[in-house]
């Protein structure tokens, strides 16, 4: 068992000043990002505009997933490349609907595909969750769940400022403001990371990245 104070640290690394602006820098990004990808060069050509929009959430999911643990060492980096690839892997859905490989037919689609069903994501994770208690992967790979959660909720959301959160079977939201995506974006990673160390995820992950933290 941890001393308190040992656990007022814990907490205070989700707050401390290096991810605070950390968490600024995103919102930064999230401001920029999406406004370059307004210009006209860039709607008119369908290429552009898909391999634009979907690099900027593998950014995302890199950069928050990079705020959660801070990056101490290179091997950190692995499990950011993986954040990101998460991120932006969901957009493979408008293929696997289109039932092509064209773009244009994965562009012009009649309903929206089944990863971009906000309600989905608690049922993956969880499902994770689950299979890695089975398989006694807790330990070693006690993070993945958390890492889905962030990369698809950050997309998610991004995705909200243009069609609103889909949750099936209920239904889908208005289209989010885009103050509030950029507030949820560059909050959501400290958000989680509280919650995972009330959940004792911190007290495997401390050792791995040098967090000094054990509940």
């Amino acid at each position: 068992m941890a001393s308190e104070t040992e656990k007022t640290q814990a907490l205070l690394y989700s707050c401390s000043t290096a991810s605070l602006v950390s968490s600024l820098g995103l919102g930064m990004f999230c401001l920029v990002a999406d406004r370059l990808l307004q210009f006209t060069f860039i709607q008119q050509n369908d290429w552009l505009r898909a391999l634009s929009d979907n690099a900027v959430h593998c950014v995302i999911g890199m950069w928050s997933w990079a705020v959660v643990i801070g990056v101490k060492k290179k091997t950190d980096l692995g499990e950011i490349l993986l954040a990101g690839f998460l991120a932006s892997v969901i957009d493979i859905d408008h293929f696997l609907l289109a039932g092509s490989l064209s773009l244009k037919a994965a562009l012009s689609l009649p309903r929206r595909p089944f990863l971009h069903c906000s309600t989905v994501i608690p049922v993956v994770v969880l499902t994770l969750k689950l299979t890695m208690l089975l398989f006694k992967l807790k330990d070693s790979w006690c993070f993945l769940p958390w890492m889905l959660f962030i990369s698809w909720t950050s997309h998610h959301i991004r995705d909200g400022t243009r069609h609103g959160l889909w949750m099936c079977p209920f239904g889908k939201t208005s289209p989010l403001p885009f103050w509030l995506y950029v507030i949820i974006t560059s909050s959501l990673p400290h958000i989680c990371s509280i919650v995972m160390y009330l959940t004792g995820t911190r007290q495997v992950m401390s050792s791995k990245h040098g967090i000094r933290i054990d509940v």
